[in-house]
């Protein structure tokens, strides 16, 4: 068995819309039955008893998948999905299987990758130390239960996400809709703020000033200074660092003045230090999202309770090996620490870790309820007084923290601070959403859904009130096309004042300006624009080798555009062979349309028009023939439609009709150009599904010039010396049928085309453009340039003369080495009232240079 390949799809892609693992599998004759493997599924289920149920005519490709999935379950990620699929390859699969984070997928893929072959070969494979090293990355970098939560919740209201960093930093929604946060603290939240709330000195005189009850005390920069201000206020008192987090370094109810010289050590090995009173009472932590309270627990300290037989230290470690205690922020409870301080309290009651308390005794293990130091959570939003919500309100807005953890320490919340001399003793910032969500006692509070509330409001959308954070994204894939239509519609939305981002093989843009450049039709630039804070809508040409290498960048769209499939191109790649098969990819993006969005497809093309049975929304179909069946047939059902009536587009939907004039639609030279005709179709349907007003529409396709800035490649018409000539990008047979009976409508004397071939495709797709080019031009002009994409020197050239042998209309064959060259050949060779096609391979450079020539001449 043999891997040849592996992948990580982080997007919808053409399996499914799990984020997965794909690899290629090769297996020899073997391998390609259990059955032919005697011993095998026992020698696995020895090594790794999960694995599962296997069918005895599975092969080990399978058997990878199956362990691959299982290893990761077992681990406690949540996963359901695999796959394996028998390529056209004998003895070849692709297998694919879901995983929730990236690295624990690899490395489960890698593991049972092992398994396989130990179990095959007849070595050893450690299952247990693998699912606990599965555990503990998986851990590592999954998100924690604070962010967990509020990324939950945007799901749930459809909220695309994405996680900027290996941490807690997530952006929320799409360009100029999004959000931001990181853990439990909003974009919104200033550094001030923050600073403030760290600063618990400052930020208690700030909250004294507004009124809000707080305890006295003061820093202090010395034992004896710390001591005075005890004395000064009174015994008992909190010392604590001015600006610690998580309880480190705090200890409350100090008494004597050898406790406050222990305290005032420990304090200060983390900051500076302040003493305050202490308030009698229990420790609440209040969290307020905005401006209101959105839930409340008691936390009380980590302690055992005694049995009478077995010691402190042996009833802790009873305590810690409850499941939801873990020894980080992963789990709903930490770990109780059984350290030096955990020791000391204990001294104070009398007791030492080989202690046997008596049944029923309250252990205290430390003085501060922290979470993070073991402490447990009581759920008690219901018993919050008014007074004191208002109270945290208050203190919450005096600093200025969107999302605020407000540290209470009071008798009870059930009636106002001031009566019970309660006091706020700290707020926070990016607080812990733990003990709220599963508090070790009492009602678990969605606390993210109020956060995501807080960051796109709430209630009904329709109403006005909510936002999921989505601007307009159309998809644009197809054969043929798809980087005319996917520049028009852009220039669509710019005609209305959005500012745009643009994706294609040219480069990615931003509101008209180009911010990289290169092949940019992949998910990765998608993702790109989509977190570029100032785009107003995208338009994102979606490549079949992005799909295939890492799936969507993208959840899904309001729009997908497929121009056609046609004969297919880059066939024999990737498993495709067929037509058919580039669907399974091309149709991706219909497959992730939103339910309230729409596909526009080409009703012309059989395999495209196919795709409308996937499409979760609406669909409108395009073709120049409003009588075509399948147009005739969705007009009746009163569905939209987009064709031609004489000189007109037309966009029809029952009784109801949108006309625009062929002649003020300049890329289709008043309807002479037929492509262009259909991509000019394909992008006012886009535009009408997206909902742009038709007089935006009309005003976007009027001013839509198709020249070499604007265009690049796609049939550019310039003039030389009272000569035509017409720069495309054409590649494919279709392509070439196309241009055919475009150049055929315009008026030439002699008509010459100059063409290269690229080297990656089969030798047939290279053959067909000469071909079809050999009965519709005098003169071919064949030109081999450096990159010849893996094929000999001649070879790629070889095979278009061959195209050209019997050719109709073809009188002239020239071969030339590099491309400048041969374009220039051609235009020593025109005379005025002439027709010449170039057909460019580096689209820039050689626009860059027939503008140079056609300026010189």
């Amino acid at each position: 068995m043999d891997v040849s390949r592996t992948r990580a799809l982080r997007g919808p892609n053409m399996w499914s819309r799990h984020t997965a693992i794909e690899a290629v599998v090769h297996c020899n004759e073997s391998e390609r039955s259990l059955e032919r493997l005697p011993g095998f599924e026992p020698r696995l289920r020895q090594l790794f008893p999960s694995v599962g149920e296997l069918r005895r005519d599975a092969s080990l490709a399978q058997v990878l998948e199956q362990a691959t999935l299982a290893l990761q379950a077992q681990a406690g990620c949540p996963v359901t999905f695999s796959q394996t699929h028998v390529t056209p390859e004998a003895g070849t699969y692709q297998i694919v299987i879901e995983y929730s984070e990236e690295d624990v997928g690899r490395l489960a893929f890698e593991q049972a990758l092992k398994l396989v072959l130990a179990a095959l070969n007849g070595g050893e494979f450690d299952a247990d130390a693998t699912l606990a090293r599965l555990r503990e990355l998986d851990e590592d970098i999954r998100l924690g239960p604070s962010t967990g939560s509020i990324v939950n919740a945007a799901l749930a209201r459809g909220i695309p996400y994405r996680r900027l960093t290996q941490g807690s930093l997530v952006q929320f929604g799409w360009g100029a809709k999004q959000r931001r946060i990181w853990a439990a603290e909003v974009d919104a939240t200033s550094a001030v703020s923050e600073s403030i709330a760290q600063d618990k000195d400052l930020c208690k005189r700030l909250l004294q000033a507004a009124g809000v009850p707080v305890p006295i005390g003061r820093p202090v920069d010395s034992v004896d200074d710390a001591w005075a201000v005890a004395q000064e206020i009174g015994l008992p008192v909190v010392v604590k660092p001015q600006d610690g987090n998580q309880g480190k370094g705090v200890t409350v109810n100090v008494t004597t003045r050898l406790g406050l010289e222990a305290a005032y050590k420990a304090a200060d090995e983390i900051g500076p230090v302040m003493v305050e009173k202490f308030l009698p009472g229990s420790d609440y932590r209040l969290l307020v999202i905005g401006d209101k309270l959105i839930a409340a627990a008691r936390r009380d300290p980590p302690h055992v309770i005694g049995d009478g037989v077995h010691t402190v230290k042996q009833l802790v470690d009873k305590v810690n090996s409850d499941p939801r205690r873990g020894d980080g922020h992963a789990t709903s409870l930490t770990k109780i620490r059984f350290d030096d301080i955990a020791v000391a309290r204990l001294t104070q009651q009398g007791l030492a870790p080989e202690s046997v308390p008596d049944k029923g005794q309250r252990v205290i293990l430390r003085n501060n309820a922290n979470l993070s130091t073991g402490g447990t959570a009581t759920d008690v939003t219901d018993d919050v007084h008014p007074e004191v919500a208002a109270r945290a309100i208050a203190a919450a807005q005096v600093v200025g923290l969107h999302v605020c953890g407000v540290d209470v320490v009071a008798e009870s919340v059930l009636r106002p601070l001031e009566e019970i001399n309660g006091g706020i003793v700290e707020v926070n910032a990016a607080p812990g959403l733990r003990m709220h969500l599963s508090p070790s006692y009492g009602k678990g509070r969605n606390v993210g859904e109020g956060i995501v509330g807080h960051l796109f409001g709430t209630g009904n959308k329709s109403g006005g009130m909510a936002e999921d954070g989505r601007i307009p994204v159309v998809a644009v894939t197809g054969t043929n096309g798809k980087t005319t239509v996917t520049r028009l519609i852009a220039h669509l939305f710019a005609s209305c004042g959005l500012k745009v981002g643009m994706t294609n093989t040219d480069g990615v843009y931003v509101d008209g300006r180009q911010i990289d450049s290169g092949d940019c039709s992949g998910p990765k630039s998608a993702r790109n624009v989509l977190m570029h804070p100032d785009v107003e809508a995208a338009v994102l040409e979606t490549a079949r080798g992005g799909i295939l290498r890492e799936g969507l960048g993208f959840d899904r769209c309001q729009v997908a555009v497929v121009t056609n499939v046609g004969a297919g191109d880059h066939l024999g790649m990737n498993f495709l062979h067929t037509a058919e098969d580039l669907v399974l990819v091309k149709r991706v993006i219909v497959q992730n349309v939103a339910p309230n969005g729409y596909a526009v497809l080409n009703a012309t093309d059989p395999l495209t028009a196919s795709m409308s049975s996937v499409c979760p929304g609406q669909v409108i179909y395009f073709a120049a023939d409003r009588h075509h069946p399948l147009m005739a047939t969705h007009r009746a059902q009163g569905k939209r439609c987009v064709y031609v009536d004489g000189d007109q587009l037309i966009a029809a939907q029952g009784v109801w009709r949108e006309s625009i004039p062929l002649r003020d639609i300049p890329i289709t030279r008043g309807g002479l150009i037929g492509f262009q005709v259909e991509n000019a179709m394909a992008s006012v349907a886009a535009a009408w599904a997206v909902g742009l007003d038709w007089d935006t529409i009309r005003r976007g396709v009027a001013s839509f010039a198709n020249d070499a800035d604007n265009a690049p490649g796609r049939f550019n018409v310039m003039d030389y010396r009272g000569a035509t000539v017409i720069a495309d990008y054409g590649h494919n047979g279709d392509a070439m049928k196309a241009l055919v009976g475009a150049v055929a409508a315009l008026p030439a004397k002699t008509r010459s085309v100059v063409i290269s071939g690229a080297g990656d495709r089969r030798d047939e797709d290279i053959r067909v453009q000469t071909e079809i080019l050999g009965g519709a031009f005098d003169e071919v002009i064949l030109y081999e340039d450096a990159c010849q994409r893996g094929r000999a020197a001649g070879e790629v050239v070889a095979l278009l003369r061959a195209g050209l042998e019997g050719a109709s209309r073809t009188r002239h064959v020239e071969e030339i080495v590099g491309e400048f060259t041969a374009i220039d050949r051609a235009l020593e060779r025109l005379q005025p009232g002439d027709l010449c096609l170039v057909l460019v391979d580096q689209v820039e450079e050689a626009l860059a240079h027939l503008a140079q020539r056609i300026a010189a001449g």
